[in-house]
Formats: C-alpha cells, structure tokens, sequence
C-alpha cells in the first residue's frame, strides 16, 4: 500500500488558546472517508506505529486517513522525574492503585479535540478508529467509551482500562455497542496479561462487544495481530462504507 506523510502543527480549532495537539498523518487513498486516530506508548511518540500502516492489508477499507498525535512531555514519576512523552503520569508498577485522573482527563480533552477536527473535516465519528498501544491503549478505551458520538470501533493492543471504578457510570450509551478489538501478549512485563483480562473482563460485564486476542510476545506487537488489527479495520470500516 501506497500512502504520504504529512507531518503537521499543531492549530487553533474554534478556540485560539486550545491547539490541537502535533501529529503525522498518512493516508491510504486521496479523499480520505474514514480515519484511525492511533495513540502511542508512554515515552514513544507518533513515528512509533506510522511505519506499521504499509503493513496493513487494507483491500475492502475506504480511503483511510491515519492520525498519530504527539502526546506532550512531562515528568513521569515511575521514571524518577525524568520528563518524556506521556499521556498522563504513572505512580507505580501496579498502574491501577493510585491513577492520575487530572491528567487522565486532560489527555482525554485534547484527544477528543482530535476526532472533533476529523470531524470537521469531513470524516462522520462513525467512521473513526480510535486506537492506542500501552498507555496510549488507556486512553482509547478512557476516551471512546465516554464519546457522546459513535464511533466505528476501538483498538485496544497490551494496555489497560484506567478508572474503572467510574467507568460504568461515565460510559455513554453510544458506544455501548462500538466494537472493541483487545490485544495482549501472554509473555508482557509492562502490562502483566492479567491487567488486560480484568480490563476485558470489566467490559464484557457491562455487554461491551469485546474482540479478545493473545499472542505468544512481550510487550510489543505481533505479526499475526497486524494481519488481525486490518481485518477489524476491514469489519468496521469497510461495513461503515458499505452502509453509505
């Protein structure tokens, strides 16, 4: 598959003072119909999952625009201090016992500023992807869960769901349906495998459509779950497409 980088700045949407956050974009097609919005991990930034777009067998989608935000730099405490990319801070190993919520949530703000832009442009939420890796996984599954508008599905690869004890009273009722692609690896340190089944279990729980897949690495992705992650895509989008 063929596609360009466009590496863009950060601009104003309505507000001057509330600017959208830096990000790559590539698009599979001129015109793009659909969009995939993906979040990175902690101490990564955009350029980590852009190179993986060629990869994806994307036969049956409409022309898709892939977003790669830049999160912004603060000090992590589980990193002692030091200041890296991050979407909100980390406390300890354990991820679930003390959680940053501000920060949580004013990640959630500039990531919904993001589809509201897509939005503009011309992209119904129904035909975007929210996707995220590691924290950036946290986020999409916060975030989308949450979205008062429908989306096309959620991506979910080795991470978490933070806050859940809100989640079933923050939820909304568009996305109760949204298909949710959930990936794990059975050997991960970072985020043990059991973080990620109490996540989809929590879910599930709630009648969430969960699509549930292990694979036999680390924290990392898989080539078996790129073959998957564009056959959800195909799902979701494509059957977004069709419906037109």
């Amino acid at each position: 598959m063929e596609g360009s980088a466009i590496a863009t700045e950060p601009y104003a949407m309505t507000a001057p003072l509330n600017p959208l956050l830096p990000r790559i974009e590539l698009e599979s097609a001129p015109n793009p119909t659909a969009a995939v919005i993906w979040l990175h991990g902690l101490g990564a930034d955009g350029s980590d999952f852009a190179g993986l777009v060629p990869e994806l067998d994307l036969q049956g989608c409409p022309p898709i625009r892939f977003v790669f935000p830049h999160a912004p730099s603060m000090p992590v405490t589980l990193n002692g201090g030091y200041v890296i990319p991050a979407w909100y801070d980390i406390f300890g190993l354990n991820l679930v016992d003390r959680q940053d919520a501000p920060g949580i949530q004013k990640s959630e703000q500039a990531i919904t500023a993001l589809i509201a832009n897509e939005v503009a442009r011309g992209i119904p939420s129904e035909h975007i992807v929210l996707a995220g890796f590691s924290q950036g996984c946290a986020m999409a599954l916060h975030t989308g869960l949450r979205l008062p508008e429908r989306l096309a599905g959620i991506m979910a690869l080795s991470g978490y769901l933070p806050l859940a004890d809100r989640f079933a009273s923050e939820r909304t009722h568009a996305n109760a349906h949204t298909p949710v692609f959930m990936a794990h690896g059975t050997q991960d340190p970072v985020v043990v495998l059991a973080r990620g089944e109490d996540s989809r279990n929590a879910l599930v729980a709630l009648g969430h459509p969960v699509q549930w897949h292990t694979y036999p690495m680390q924290h990392a992705v898989h080539p078996q779950e790129i073959a998957d992650i564009a056959a959800f895509l195909k799902q979701v989008l494509g059957a977004a497409a069709r419906a037109e």
